[in-house]
């Protein structure tokens, strides 16, 4: 009996030797599996191998079955939860930019208020600028008319003065009557009251005749004018004439020569004409 227990303790120790070697030997075919790439288990072995590697101690991934399988999307890596770099600076340059843009607001004036202040001045230049060439357009052709005026009223008093001092007893009426054409206004009106009260009748006494003419310059004073313009505007002006009278009467042995200065004052009329408008003896 005592040999019968102990070859059965034999065959016994026989046995377990037997599965520890096969439970190695599986160890090993398992991890030369996991290092080295083999050809693919089918579906029958692929559950068993994944228990021996159970067994060996290894982590062993389990893939997804195909339809009809997890409802539960699989857990993201660590790799996706990862920021992008790129993504992540360039938020960060957008927050500070909105940074700035809030600091820019509260800090500075906004524009349409910089700029109301600026407009104005701009105006105001532009007023002031339209002032001053309104101004010196006026100035300028003022004084192109007032050129033109000298000219004129120059030429109109040299043809003026002969006529309005010179009458004969003979026909004083036609030259008084032409007088009066070369005059204007309140000096017109007065010199028909002292021709026909005053000139008119002692002219016809005394066979009055009185020829006046502007005198030349001669001799040293020759480059002297014997007219010239005092003043002149556009509608206005005044001039010196040196004008000679000679006169005849029976109250005169033979002709007498006075050498008068006048000062003749010329008003533009409507009609575009220079007439006199006072006349005064210097």
């Amino acid at each position: 009996m005592a040999k019968t227990t102990n070859r059965s303790r034999g065959s016994g120790s026989g046995a377990r030797r037997t599965m520890t070697a096969a439970a190695r030997a599986a160890t090993k075919r398992a991890e030369r599996g996991h290092h080295r790439p083999g050809p693919a288990a089918t579906d029958e072995e692929a559950p068993e191998q994944r228990l021996r590697a159970a067994d060996a101690g290894r982590t062993v991934l389990i893939e997804a079955p195909g339809e009809g399988g997890w409802d539960d999307p699989p857990e993201p890596s660590p790799e996706s939860l990862r920021e992008d770099p790129s993504q992540t600076s360039q938020e960060e340059q957008e927050e500070d930019e909105e940074q700035e843009e809030d600091e820019t607001g509260r800090g500075a004036p906004p524009r349409r208020g910089r700029r109301r202040p600026f407009t104005a001045l701009l105006c105001v230049l532009l007023v002031a600028g339209l002032i001053a060439a309104a101004v010196l357009g006026w100035r300028y052709r003022e004084g192109t008319r007032a050129e033109q005026a000298r000219g004129q009223a120059l030429a109109a008093a040299r043809q003026a003065a002969p006529v309005v001092l010179s009458y004969d007893y003979r026909h004083l009426d036609r030259d008084f009557a032409a007088a009066r054409a070369r005059l204007t206004g309140h000096f017109r009106d007065e010199y028909g009251k002292t021709t026909t009260r005053v000139v008119g009748p002692t002219a016809r006494k005394y066979h009055g005749v009185v020829k006046a003419t502007v005198a030349q310059p001669a001799g040293d004073s020759a480059t002297a004018p014997a007219a010239s313009v005092i003043s002149a505007s556009a509608d206005r002006a005044v001039v010196l004439l040196f004008v000679n009278q000679v006169t005849t009467s029976t109250q005169v042995t033979g002709s007498r020569v006075d050498l008068n200065r006048v000062r003749m004052t010329l008003t533009r009329t409507d009609d575009g004409g220079w007439k006199v408008s006072a006349l005064d003896a210097l």
